[in-house]
């Protein structure tokens, strides 16, 4: 429940400079606490294990085929509740993720093959400035390539979302550039994506434009093929990629998800709290084309709630023309999964929803190189890319 008097306190003390006490006020609020401050407290740090990610051929047995209907996504385990959630200025502008004190500096080796190219640029619009960095695979010449936009997560970089993800391993076996636009801390103290703003929301404004703009100068100046343009994102990123997928349908013939929220599921900051505790309830997004989808979530996610991943799927959810497939499996030594396929009439997957049981909050197979990552789960990174490859903006008649 929305405390008025509250709110009016948050953004007195935001206005102010002071963010941590907004924070603080907003978070008394949504527990339906009107008492005293509370003192700042740590967020809890995803523990990630120190392990090599492995190269798994996962395998995975039908366990049920039908109509689609309503949703039949298991229910997610128990969730563990964090000692103190959004503890911290990081928490303010989306997403509370623990800091990179005292991580060991990347290499070049943990963020790119040796023969390949990781290069900056900045591109420029009404709405700002940012750079990024883009990976040009080995064989880049010899006709249009496809274009993957990967947008990191609150406090990260392109470098460490590389590393983390390994995209560009897997991209350069594809013949795949790699684009990781850039958010500055003058754009959100944390270096989060600002998605929680109706500004950042919308066509040919604010973020989207940038983002956008990014991708459409990268396809000038490189061969790239423009029905096979891709956006994937964590956290942040990934509620910025939903947004993506809304606003450029035109542009984009799939896009990943990876711990995000859907487009609209939050105006405001105390509407962005409220979502990722416990799930937005309101309208999501406009009418507009279906991109085909791909999301993984954690079911043991304390800082983006998983129901989150069924309100970004809910348009073909809605489609009774499409069939539901659900399988289970394990990574050998690692989290349980449950994949949920929702298939056209030609048999081509529209969506797909990777819960990860046990996770947490960050990239399911990803590398320790990076920051975020649980090597335990299934590769995400592997099955975004093979779910873009199976689209392109061709088969929609675009």
């Amino acid at each position: 429940m929305l405390n008025p008097a509250m709110v009016r306190e948050a953004t007195r003390l935001t206005r102010a400079g002071q963010l941590v006490e907004a924070t603080a006020v907003l978070q008394r609020m949504l527990r339906g606490d009107g008492g005293p401050a509370a003192t700042r407290g740590n967020a809890v740090p995803v523990e990630r294990a120190r392990l090599e990610p492995p190269t798994l051929e996962l395998k995975a047995n039908v366990v049920e085929e039908r109509k689609s209907g309503p949703s039949t996504q298991a229910t997610p385990a128990k969730r563990h509740k964090a000692s103190a959630p959004f503890g911290g200025i990081k928490d303010l502008s989306g997403f509370s993720l623990p800091g990179l004190v005292g991580r060991a500096p990347l290499s070049k080796a943990d963020i790119a093959p040796d023969g390949t190219r990781f290069v900056s640029a900045t591109f420029t619009n009404a709405a700002g400035s940012r750079t990024y960095k883009l990976f040009i695979p080995n064989r880049a010449d010899g006709g249009p390539r496809p274009l993957i936009v990967m947008l990191h997560g609150c406090t990260q970089s392109p470098d460490d979302f590389a590393a983390g993800t390994r995209m560009n391993f897997l991209a350069d076996e594809r013949n795949c550039f790699v684009v990781y636009p850039e958010q500055p801390r003058g754009a959100n103290h944390a270096k989060c994506w600002n998605w929680f703003r109706t500004g950042d929301q919308r066509r040919d404004s604010g973020e989207p434009s940038l983002i956008a703009g990014i991708t459409r100068q990268i396809m000038r100046e490189h061969p790239i093929d423009p029905k096979r343009v891709y956006v994937a994102g964590l956290s942040a990123g990934g509620a910025a990629a939903a947004i993506m997928g809304a606003t450029y349908p035109d542009l984009y013939a799939a896009i990943g998800i990876h711990s995000g929220l859907a487009c609209g599921a939050a105006s405001d900051l105390p509407s962005a709290l409220a979502a990722m505790q416990r799930g937005s309830a309101g309208p999501i997004g406009t009418a507009r084309a279906w991109v085909p989808t791909i999301v993984f979530h954690g079911d043991r996610d304390t800082t983006v709630h998983p129901s989150n991943a069924d309100r970004i799927l809910r348009g073909p959810d809605d489609d009774a023309s499409l069939r539901t497939k659900i399988l289970r499996g394990r990574v050998p030594e690692g989290h349980a999964y449950t994949r949920t396929i929702l298939t056209d009439g030609g048999g081509l997957d529209m969506s797909e929803h990777w819960s990860v049981h046990g996770a947490a909050h960050a990239w399911s197979g990803g590398s320790p190189a990076g920051s975020y990552t649980d090597p335990r789960g299934p590769d995400a990174t592997r099955e975004m890319l093979r779910f873009f490859l199976e689209h392109s903006l061709a088969l929609r008649g675009e």
